[in-house]
């Protein structure tokens, strides 16, 4: 078999050693985190769509805003029916509850529970805190090639066209852009 075969890559192992070396790392990073994010759904007993869900219900309500079903559809990528299900499922487990709305006496909020915080924070704080304390160890200059980097990988798989030949929606603002340049002085 040739080294570009080998490599597990299109391109010459010689031109780019370091390159897939990255990317190998990479790849092994997500795949302990997607073990990581199995192992918390098996904990919480919950699919990967609620867990989701909570996270960005967790997220809003620390940012002060409310989170309506069309809100939470949205950020999904799944249908309205599809939202009612699982809004209904959570509601169920307790880990969310459905609220009237701040100002629109029509409408409902979801909002997650006390207890699903707990939950979440029980679950993943540990991990969470070794993360932040690895992140937090990086030099300024680091940090600033760390973000970078990541960058860059986030608009090089955004760039990717869809099978029909569609480009990728814009990506939105991330916390790579808003954080970089705080880092960089």
């Amino acid at each position: 078999m040739s080294d570009e075969r080998s490599s597990g890559y299109w391109y010459s192992a010689d031109r780019t050693r370091r390159g897939v070396a990255v990317l190998n790392a990479l790849r092994d990073y997500r795949a302990a985190e997607a073990a990581m994010r199995r192992r918390t759904r098996s904990a919480m007993r919950m699919g990967e769509t609620d867990l989701l869900a909570i996270r960005y219900l967790l997220k809003r309500e620390g940012e002060g805003r409310s989170v309506s079903p069309k809100d939470l559809a949205a950020h999904l990528g799944i249908s309205s029916a599809s939202t009612t299900v699982l809004i209904d499922r959570l509601v169920r487990s307790g880990h969310v509850e459905r609220r009237p709305h701040p100002t629109d006496r029509r409408a409902l909020v979801i909002a997650p529970t006390i207890a699903s915080d707990d939950e979440v924070r029980a679950t993943l704080g540990d991990m969470h805190r070794r993360m932040i304390q690895v992140a937090e160890g990086l030099e300024p200059d680091q940090a600033v090639a760390v973000l970078d980097f990541l960058g860059a990988m986030r608009e090089a798989v955004d760039s990717v066209r869809d099978a029909h030949g569609e480009e990728a929606p814009a990506a939105p603002v991330t916390a790579i852009d808003s954080v970089r340049s705080a880092t960089a002085g």
